[in-house]
């Protein structure tokens, strides 16, 4: 089966499972959002820039998992003590992620790929790991399967390269199988990002 084949079959996959998990979840969806509006307030989808293929931006949609809450001096807590509650269980459950399926039927996303990231990142990548932007950023990818927020970033950026060049249909199946799994579980997931590794940047700066 030649390449070409193989990537009009991927993007396939994408549309009709995107649509259908978002059918079948439709009602899931539903009370999340109500939730959320009554304990975490407006707005209900959280949208944030990223960088996709081709280094062009997008946005990204995910459902709202943190508080509006502030110190003394009106400046946010950190992120792990404004995730808690209905935030906390949506994002262990990876409900959170479930709006970036529309990301995926409009071609910003696909449902495997390295991970898109913030635009801020952009001039930190060595040529190496701009290879990421040569294929359509992913909900899950080999970095997820592989430990998620537990990796530093090297790892995470090297498991991407590793995905660009030995892509195949089988290691793309491959990868949606152990997302499967490492979702049910709810391996990995991270409260609170930040306080296990720096931002890209900053790591950077320092090195």
């Amino acid at each position: 089966m030649s390449a070409d084949t193989q990537r009009r079959i991927k993007r396939l996959i994408d549309i009709v499972v995107s649509l259908t998990v978002l059918v079948l979840l439709s009602p899931v969806l539903a009370v999340a959002a109500i939730l959320i509006r009554l304990r975490l307030g407006k707005p209900v989808v959280f949208s944030q820039q990223r960088t996709g293929r081709a280094g062009r931006p997008f946005t990204v949609y995910k459902l709202r998992t943190m508080t509006d809450e502030r110190d003394a001096d009106g400046v946010l807590l950190p992120d792990g003590q404004r995730c808690k509650g209905i935030g906390l269980l949506l994002r262990r459950a990876s409900i959170d992620e479930l709006p970036q399926l529309v990301n995926v039927l409009k071609g910003e996303l696909s449902l495997v790929g390295p991970r898109p990231l913030l635009p801020r990142y952009d001039p930190w990548y060595t040529d190496r790991e701009r290879l990421r932007f040569e294929v359509p950023p992913g909900i899950t990818g080999l970095a997820q399967i592989h430990g998620r927020n537990g990796l530093a970033w090297n790892e995470r950026l090297e498991l991407d390269v590793v995905y660009v060049t030995n892509w195949s249909l089988w290691l793309e199946l491959q990868i949606i199988a152990r997302t499967i799994r490492t979702v049910l579980t709810g391996a990995g997931v991270a409260k609170d990002p930040s306080a296990q590794m720096l931002d890209l940047d900053r790591e950077r700066m320092l090195t």
